[in-house]
């Protein structure tokens, strides 16, 4: 019996001659945000190609490659990579997508599977024959890295760039959740959200290249640039007509990091499918989780102080960079008037969380999803919570696990922990609906209780409109009176507007 040694994957060199002929294949995002990423890998003079939106067939294709007891943000990932391999060897030949394509992932570690997401990539190229494809895995916290022949060059750059669209996309996915259930002219939301990303997409693809290292963080720190593209995109969504007296309950969505971002049919469509059944959705941005990945080292460093040599120096610089983190996706907000929400402040998320989940439990994301919880029912940010785990995510189930005690102190917190295979919508889709029915009689009750204490009928509002057409803009802000849904928070701020 002949024996085979086992060979660890290792990509041929991807050199800098390479770079004009080859395509950068990558993932994982909502497809505004691989847009923007596209046009910042193609500012740094790199071909770029996002992988195509997920569908259901990827799970069916994943499942024929890699390990049976995957996760479906694994298998979905895995199977649409390699959907599209098939699909590029199909049309352009084997050959070619050997010596013309290169697929970018990031890694990670610790319990959650996203650390062995690679692994199962590697094992798509062995069962398509195409061990020869080059894969490349970067690190997620280095702002400067390589790979091997130097063809994929990571530097500061490129890196503020991918945060800028990181953060610009963050924001026209808020924009786009706030706007898209009171708009009065059906899909115009969904037009103006492509018109935008089209224009950022420019913007972004022709940004200035201020140096290499020190001049591009000064230019990035100090620039209007961005704010500039993004007022640009604030004067298309001027246009929109909203009717913010629709009463609907708000969803919050938690949960593992690619379900909770994913829109598509990895998710079942949740948040449109939450849209249909009459709420208005807030979508958890991905800035949170590089904000939350910052302030972990703040923390970690206050735990060991009295051990570290020049702690609060070292404490001091990680303190700017959070600091300024927040202060740039602020910078960026103002210029959307404020619409998008701000991020929340993590020292606040981990107190709440502090009786129900150690901290220093850091897989998937920690502590976050309990003190998201907690942080939107304390400020009335929400109805509902709607977390969106993997089945048999062992982050996710330590978070569901703890939340038991939560409801035990806070009985009023309408959750739904919806535990995600892929292939099982319509008991997922039920499980959310019985809680969302709940959510809905108590933004109905909210409304009563502020049109009562206000004094206001619908007709009042409906008149004073009329006379200030700038309130049904969807570029309008309406502030937060310590109400969860929109309709109720509208009608106190037409109160105010009107005296009472």
């Amino acid at each position: 019996m002949e024996v085979l040694d086992y060979r660890a994957y290792k990509p041929k060199p991807f050199t800098k001659e390479e770079r004009a002929k080859t395509t950068v294949l990558f993932g994982g995002l909502t497809w505004k945000h691989e847009r923007l990423i596209q046009a910042m890998l193609e500012n740094m003079g790199y071909r770029a190609q996002p992988l195509p939106e997920i569908r259901r067939i990827d799970l069916d294709i994943g499942k024929e490659f890699i390990d049976v007891g995957a996760c479906c943000p694994t298998t979905f990932t895995a199977g649409n990579l390699a959907r599209t391999l098939m699909e590029i060897e199909k049309k352009e030949g084997r050959q070619k997508v050997k010596d013309e394509y290169v697929f970018v992932t990031i890694g990670a570690c610790g319990p959650c599977r996203f650390g062995q997401y690679h692994e199962s990539y590697e094992r798509v190229l062995e069962g398509l024959n195409l061990r020869d494809f080059r894969l490349f895995l970067l690190d997620l916290l280095q702002m400067e890295q390589s790979a091997d022949g130097g063809g994929l060059e990571i530097n500061t750059p490129l890196t503020l760039g991918l945060v800028y669209a990181m953060f610009i996309g963050d924001l026209l996915t808020d924009l786009e959740y706030a706007t898209r259930p009171y708009e009065v002219k059906k899909g115009q939301t969904d037009q103006v959200l492509k018109d935008s990303v089209e224009l950022l997409y420019e913007r972004l693809k022709n940004r200035p290249i201020k140096g290499k290292k020190f001049g591009s963080f000064v230019w990035h720190l100090t620039t209007d640039y961005f704010v500039k593209a993004l007022k640009e995109v604030k004067e298309l969504w001027d246009h929109i007509e909203v009717d913010r007296l629709r009463i609907k309950p708000k969803v919050k969505i938690t949960g593992e990091f690619w379900l909770q971002t994913h829109e598509g049919e990895g998710n079942y469509n949740i948040k449109r499918w939450l849209e249909q059944e009459g709420a208005e959705v807030i979508p958890p941005p991905i800035a949170v989780w590089m904000d939350y990945l910052i302030n972990m080292e703040l923390f970690k460093l206050e735990d060991k102080k009295e051990f570290i040599k020049f702690y609060h120096l070292k404490k001091a610089v990680v303190l700017f960079f959070a600091k300024l983190y927040r202060y740039t996706y602020d910078k960026l907000r103002k210029s959307l008037n404020n619409i998008p929400n701000p991020l929340p402040d993590q020292r606040t998320l981990k107190d709440l969380a502090r009786p129900y989940f150690y901290y220093r439990l850091t897989g998937g994301e920690g502590h976050m999803l309990i003190g998201k919880a907690l942080y939107a029912y304390k400020n009335r940010q929400a109805h509902m919570i709607c977390e969106l785990s993997p089945y048999g995510c062992l982050p996710n189930t330590m978070s569901v696990g703890a939340m038991a005690k939560v409801l035990g102190d806070y009985p009023d917190l309408l959750y739904a922990p919806i535990e995600i295979k892929g292939d099982a919508e319509v008991h997922a889709l039920s499980r959310c609906q019985m809680i969302l029915t709940e959510a809905k009689k108590r933004a109905r009750e909210e409304f009563e209780e502020v049109l009562e204490k206000t004094g206001l009928s619908i007709e009042d509002i409906r008149n004073f409109e009329l006379e200030k057409p700038e309130l049904r803009k969807a570029t309008y802000k309406i502030p937060h009176y310590g109400y969860a849904g929109t309709a109720s928070n509208y009608v106190i701020h037409i109160a105010k507007l009107m005296g009472r």
